[in-house]
């Protein structure tokens, strides 16, 4: 029992009560500097986003972007603050940091070495934010591999498919990068009609729809533009394939293009507008006619004779 009594006289309370002090006082600081960063890039956010605004740019185009920037900014910083929090923490706790940051350092030179797939990536992934190339909720094909674009890091970007499946690309291995939906998109189309049909009419029916499609009180608010007749762009083998297409706002050219192409299929039906399927017609020569022929002679034939 006096042993532990001359422990407890020995122990300094006033330089652990100071030191805790001082533990507290740091983690009260790292809480109002994470939220005054945190409200100064709100406002941030709001700033950008009125500054897209004010050139034109399509409002989710600028929320988009100014999402993506504030995001990874918010984990650079957070990450700062909380390295620089730890070294302090350690430092009233009675470690010696000068040894830890010496030791960081050759250890982030054997890093630079070994990892340089990661430099490349970080990099990579710095210079498409700056660039913005693309941006959180864009469709996008990259490395020949489609999806919506779900998170983008320093060091990766994030797609997740149709099917769900969820696609993980280093930045640095991208080596091709399609953007889809990047200030407006557009829906493409190839219709195909039977060679007896007027291309002039089938135009005509076609940009009526489109017409119709832009007075729509909803999907006329989806479109940029009025619908574009490039006229006969090919010579199929059963049938000539008239090419337009329809500007839309970003990501909703299926949606759109998807209305559209069912409003032609019924303007097609009640206008008698054939839509070919393929076909052959099959010449078996003199030598070998065809099966109805045949039997259209072998009727005449017994017709002549007067047989059954």
């Amino acid at each position: 029992m006096d042993t532990l009594l001359k422990m407890f006289e020995e122990i300094k309370w006033e330089a652990i009560i100071a030191a805790s002090l001082r533990i507290v006082a740091v983690f009260i600081i790292v809480y109002i500097v994470l939220k005054v960063i945190n409200s100064a890039l709100e406002r941030l956010e709001v700033r950008l986003v009125q500054r897209g605004k004010a050139t034109g740019e399509p409002p989710t185009e600028v929320q988009k972007r100014a999402e993506t920037l504030i995001k990874l900014l918010r984990q650079g910083v957070f990450i700062a603050i909380w390295i620089l929090a730890i070294l302090v923490l350690l430092r009233e706790l009675g470690f010696e940091i000068a040894p830890i940051l010496a030791g960081a350092g050759i250890l982030g030179l054997a890093v630079g070495f070994g990892a340089q797939n990661l430099v490349r990536d970080v990099i990579s992934g710095f210079f498409m934010i700056m660039e913005d190339q693309v941006r959180v909720g864009d469709v996008a094909i990259i490395n020949g591999t489609g999806g919506l674009v779900e998170k983008i890091n320093f060091r990766t970007i994030v797609l997740r498919d149709l099917t769900g499946t969820l696609h993980v690309f280093p930045n640095g291995t991208i080596n091709t990068l399609s953007n889809m939906t990047s200030a407006w998109s557009a829906y493409v189309f190839d219709l195909g009609v039977a060679y007896k049909e007027d291309t002039d009419n089938v135009v005509e029916v076609i940009s009526r729809v489109g017409r119709e499609l832009k007075d729509d009180h909803y999907f006329g608010l989806l479109m940029i533009d009025n619908l574009e007749v490039f006229g006969v762009d090919k010579f199929a083998d059963s049938a000539v394939i008239i090419k337009g297409r329809i500007k839309t706002k970003p990501i909703k050219q299926w949606e759109v293009g998807r209305e559209f192409m069912r409003r032609v299929k019924k303007a097609f039906d009640e206008n008698g507008i054939e839509i070919p399927f393929p076909h052959r017609s099959i010449y078996f020569g003199e030598a070998s006619k065809a099966m109805d022929i045949k039997l259209v002679e072998q009727a005449v034939k017994i017709s002549n004779t007067g047989g059954d």
